[in-house]
């Protein structure tokens, strides 16, 4: 009794309300510098086994999981690389420095045995959530600015290409005009049964080695994507708008291609071959196209084509324009 009627006086006198009455004691940070001690032995521990799992990477995790033929596959694949890696490599930093201020909190932190109360309480630290503010959008501008400077680098198409092929995508194959030697080459939707040797049908893109290539890419029906995995390098394909980009193959080789946008039910069969070849080679197989009477342009108008071979399941599945191709009807695709 005595003591409320003291609290009561001095509250009286001073005119202000003592909060500090009815709550547990605060605790010191008194005798934290053993655990601090600890918390940084952790976070060197663990960063010193990070550094040892990252210099014992595999050739995929240095490669960032791309396709192993990848690898200097094009004049961008390794701009595309390093992109890559270096974004993961900057993300793991900031969490491994996440990662470890929690740890730390947590071992500095902890209640001890004995202890009572809630620690000492803090309002705010004004440089603090400066900081917090100013890394995140310094972090996203650096990246920003690295991305926007490979973009523009791998989209640029102010130089003249050696070589201009018209791709046009269609449900479910492709189309391809080889614009500088006039003579074209149309697909049929692959059959995919499981049996051997069907991709040797699929239609086949043929690719001068060390020669500038301009893709010019559109779609006759549904939008598409052009994909070359190994290229690193994929785009849209949209009907009536044109979208272009240019590569130089470096290494000869077969590659496949594919769509990467879902387009239908035969999406997944939508596959093309790639044949990066010697500019002899290059030159032969334009002769052959054009021996087989394969000349002129295709059309790239809106409008369904053949789309799959005569009894193919495509057909059963209600395709009525679906036929095998005649000489008449690529003929009467041709603009002459």
């Amino acid at each position: 009794m005595k003591i409320q009627q003291k609290h009561s006086g001095s509250q009286a006198m001073t005119g202000h309300r003592d909060e500090t009455v009815g709550r547990p004691p605060l605790r010191s940070h008194e005798g934290f510098g053993k655990a601090r001690r600890r918390a940084r032995a952790v976070a060197v521990g663990l960063a010193g086994a990070a550094l040892l799992t990252l210099s014992g990477c595999t050739d995929a995790v240095q490669r960032g999981w791309f396709p192993e033929d990848s690898v200097g596959a094009t004049d961008h694949t390794e701009r595309i690389s390093d992109l890559w890696r270096g974004s993961w490599i900057a993300a793991l930093i900031v969490g491994a420095i996440v990662w470890g201020l929690v740890i730390w909190c947590m071992i500095a932190y902890r209640r001890r045995k004995g202890e009572t109360g809630v620690p000492a309480q803090i309002r705010y630290h004004l440089p603090l959530e400066v900081m917090y503010t100013v890394i995140p959008v310094m972090m996203i501008a650096v990246l920003f600015g690295y991305t926007a400077r490979d973009q523009s680098e791998i989209l640029d198409t102010s130089e003249k290409p050696d070589v201009t092929i018209g791709v046009v995508g269609k449900q479910w194959s492709w189309d391809f005009n080889y614009k500088d030697s006039d003579v074209y080459e149309s697909g049929v939707m692959g059959q995919l049964d499981g049996n051997e040797g069907a991709e040797a049908e699929l239609p086949t893109l043929y690719l001068p080695v060390g020669k500038r290539v301009q893709f010019d890419l559109t779609s006759r029906d549904v939008i598409h994507s052009f994909w070359i995995p190994a290229f690193l390098m994929k785009m849209d394909m949209i009907p009536g708008i044109e979208n272009k980009f240019q590569v130089t193959p470096a290494v000869e080789g077969s590659f496949k291609g594919k769509c990467a946008e879902l387009c239908g039910e035969y999406h997944s069969e939508m596959l093309f071959n790639v044949e990066v070849v010697s500019q002899a080679e290059y030159d032969q197989h334009m002769a052959d196209l054009e021996a087989r009477g394969q000349t002129g342009q295709l059309e790239t108008e809106l409008g369904r084509s053949e789309m799959a071979p005569e009894s193919s399941d495509a057909e059963e599945a209600g395709n009525s324009d679906a036929q095998s191709f005649s000489t008449e009807s690529k003929t009467a695709e041709v603009q002459r």
